[in-house]
């Protein structure tokens, strides 16, 4: 035989060098590539969804590399600092303006929220997603608390503690074969006031296409 079986089902000839393995470091790197890349827009959801599930089976680090090959460097910053990723983020805020997060913000692995009658909303909708969960710790009293979602998405409020306060739940239309790229815990205490967690708003294009037809007036 001119050359020997690799674990992988691939010969290799004698003398090189075996594939180097890749370790789940490795691994990670690469989902965060891959998921900044879509939110850059480099990558449909349906490529990320097909990137993410070869990253997290790759055996070896040529895997890995394939699958960001097609991708310019910068994506793997995309105007994203390594001071703008932080693990923990606090906002501080008492009778003043509405707090926002919206656009191309990067989502920190946890959040702390000490308000007192602020609005607060935070835009999942373009957000630069560099972890797959984020603990967000409660500590409001009185306005709305609002999260804007998105597929793949997912709020969970089971352990939030409401006094005097009510939730507005509506899920994100979704494919039920989309994969959760974001979990988010809510937990502490809301204190009067609402929580919402709904989709983004229609256009007014998206709701002139969700109109039922006219029906054809008689001749």
């Amino acid at each position: 035989m001119s050359g020997e079986m690799s674990p992988t089902g691939k010969r290799s000839g004698h003398g090189s060098p075996p594939e180097l393995r890749a370790s789940h470091a490795d691994r990670d790197r690469v989902v965060d590539v891959l998921r900044i890349a879509a939110g850059d827009g480099l990558l449909t959801a349906e490529e990320l969804d097909e990137r993410l599930e070869a990253a997290l089976s790759a055996r070896t680090l040529s895997e890995l590399t394939a699958l960001t090959a097609d991708l310019p460097p910068v994506s793997a910053t995309a105007g994203v600092t390594g001071a703008d990723v932080k693990d923990v983020v606090r906002i501080e805020q008492v009778f003043s303006g509405a707090v926002e997060r919206a656009g191309r913000w990067v989502v920190p692995r946890k959040l702390e929220l000490a308000v007192t009658y602020c609005d607060v909303t935070l835009d999942f909708t373009e957000a630069v997603i560099t972890h797959d969960a984020l603990r967000i710790d409660v500590n409001m009293t009185g306005k709305t608390l609002t999260l804007v979602t998105r597929p793949g998405v997912v709020v969970d409020i089971d352990g939030l503690r409401l006094v005097h306060s009510r939730v507005k739940h509506r899920h994100t239309p979704t494919d039920p074969g989309t994969p959760v790229t974001l979990r988010v815990e809510l937990v502490g205490e809301k204190a009067h006031g609402r929580v919402v967690v709904r989709p983004p708003r229609r256009t007014f294009g998206q709701w002139l296409l969700r109109r039922p037809a006219l029906p054809a007036s008689g001749d």
